[in-house]
Order: structure tokens, then sequence, then C-alpha cells
């Protein structure tokens, strides 16, 4: 008799070795049997859930951008607050365990930071979670040469709340919101001409005519200007405007100032410009302005600037500056 016909032969093989078409049966009987077990163990756990969150009221806590401000903005730097509102439905307080933060513009990362063990929010309560940021215009300068002095670059906040809630767990909750921010320049100044009315060796009456050149993309509503200025090593004048007046975008605004000086008591420089010479000056303050974006202090200086005197006669047609 051949070995095939064996049948003992046969029963070994199933027995120890098997055809693979038996193994392979076997295998889908187990995954069979094994997914159904386990299916019915999850389903079992989420009726549990299910069950408890009715009885006791759990629930998965809500989130949103409610608001962002911007209380401060400087040449350098805007701080902002971001505003996150959420609400908590559950019996029992629940832990904001971190919040993740990234602002970026068009896919460039302005800032992004992480904040530990950010509070809790009360029991079927809501809660205003404040994150400041601050946003570095000289970062960004130096990071990214296509972003100007001046301009207005749109941006996106992405903020991640990590929360502990019973039964549900550890969950995060994305949001974000988009905005825009200026990055600010800082606007020149020139004096056109300083033109007297009455000259004395005790006292001179003369007016500065200024102009402060707008290098933004946005208006400027000017409140206050503040400054002093040189004719070469002397101080002629150190004063404040209160006038409000508007300095459109990419704009020059003209102004004139009335101030007085004693002549005798300052140096040659002042002495060359009455006899009509060109003499050099600097100017120094800082304007206080309006913008769509709050409100701005921005420093204002000219160092090496020439201007002239004039007489209240002279043509302006011939002003040197």
């Amino acid at each position: 008799m051949s070995s095939s016909d064996n049948p003992d032969t046969v029963t070994d093989r199933g027995l120890f070795g098997g055809s693979s078409s038996n193994k392979d049966e076997d295998k889908k009987k187990e995954e069979e049997g094994g997914g159904g077990f386990i299916e019915k163990v999850k389903d079992f756990i989420h009726d549990i859930g299910e069950k408890i969150e009715e009885a006791v009221g759990f629930g998965k806590p809500s989130a949103d951008v409610s608001g962002i401000h911007v209380p401060h903005i400087g040449l350098h730097r805007a701080d902002l607050v971001i505003d996150v509102l959420i609400k908590n439905p559950n019996p029992v307080p629940i832990p904001l365990v971190d919040i993740d933060y990234l602002i970026d513009s068009d896919g460039r990362k302005l800032v992004a930071g992480l904040i530990p063990d950010a509070g809790t929010i009360h029991a079927h309560g809501e809660e205003t979670v404040k994150i400041p940021i601050s946003i570095s215009f000289d970062d960004i300068k130096d990071t990214y040469g296509d972003i100007k002095p001046g301009s207005i670059i749109p941006y996106l906040v992405r903020v991640v709340l990590l929360v502990d809630v019973p039964v549900f767990g550890r969950i995060k909750i994305p949001l974000q919101k988009a905005g825009k921010i200026p990055v600010p320049y800082k606007p020149d100044v020139d004096v056109d001409k300083i033109k007297f009315h009455h000259f004395s060796f005790e006292e001179t009456t003369a007016t500065i005519h200024l102009s402060l050149e707008n290098k933004n993309d946005f208006d400027l509503g000017l409140n206050l200007l503040q400054y002093e200025m040189w004719l070469g090593d002397d101080s002629v004048v150190n004063a404040e405007l209160t006038d409000s007046t508007k300095i459109d975008k990419q704009g020059i605004t003209k102004m004139q100032i009335p101030f007085k000086f004693r002549p005798k008591d300052l140096g040659s420089a002042v002495w060359d410009m009455i006899r009509g010479r060109g003499t050099g000056y600097t100017i120094k303050g800082k304007i206080d302005v309006d913008t769509p974006f709050g409100n701005m202090k921005l420093p204002i200086d000219k160092v090496g600037g020439t201007t002239k005197l004039k007489k209240d006669d002279d043509d302006d047609d011939d002003d040197e500056i």
C-alpha cells in the first residue's frame, strides 16, 4: 500500500503540520471569534460610558476664540491678548492641562509657545482664558526679508487646548482665528525752514515749518508731538504740540510750530543762520497717534539736516532744505 493510501499519514499531517487551506480556515475562525469578542467588549464599555454620561451628566467642553486685543503696539513689538471662552457642561471642575499656540503669516511662523497648567474650568460654568503673546517686529524683519516695515500682514492664530474630562479622558480642542497686524515704520521728519517774525538779542519769535512723512500703509491720527530741536550744538526749542491732524498713509503733512529763543545765549550756528547761511539741525522726539490697530507712540528723529532762517518778506519758493 502506498503512503497516499495510508489514512494514518494524512491524520498525522493534519494534527501537527496541516494543509495550508486548513490553516487559513482555522486562522479565519480564530480572528472572527476573537474580533467578535473584542467588539462585544468595546460595545459593552461604550454602553457603560453612555449610561454613566447620562446618569451623571458628563459631556465634552466647548471653546471659542472670543476676541483678540492689542493693548500695546510700537515700533519694535506688539502685545496681543487672545480671549478663549471655554464652557464646561460637567458637574465637576476640569483642569486645563496645556495651551499650545502658534501665530503664523502665510505659513511663516511669527511666534509659538506652550502654557502648562493653565487653570481650572468650574463645574457647569464658563471661563474666559486670556493668552498673552508678544510679537517682535525686529525678529520678523530679521527672519523674513520680504516683510517690509510699514506693511500690513495677515496672521492666523492657532490654539490647541488640552483638557482632562472624566469618562472621556484627555481631549484636544483646536481653535483658530484670522486677523491683520501692521509692522510699523517711524515717520520721517524734516525742517523745511525756520521763519522769524521779530528779532532781538533778548528774544526772537519764529516759526518752524515741519514736514512729517508717513511711510506706513495705514493712516496716522496725530494726537501729540513732543520734540526738541538743536541748531548746531544749541538746543533752541523743547516743546509739544497737541493739535490733532491726520497723516494719510504714504503721505506728507506740513506743520507750522511757533517758538521763541534768545540769540544771545546761543552759539555760532544760530548766528550763521541769522546771517543767511545754512546751518545743521537735529530734531528728536515722539508722536502719539491713533491707528486702525490701536494707539501707537512712535519716535521721530532727524540728525544732520540743513535749514535756513527766512524773514517774513522772503520768497518761500527759494527755501532751502
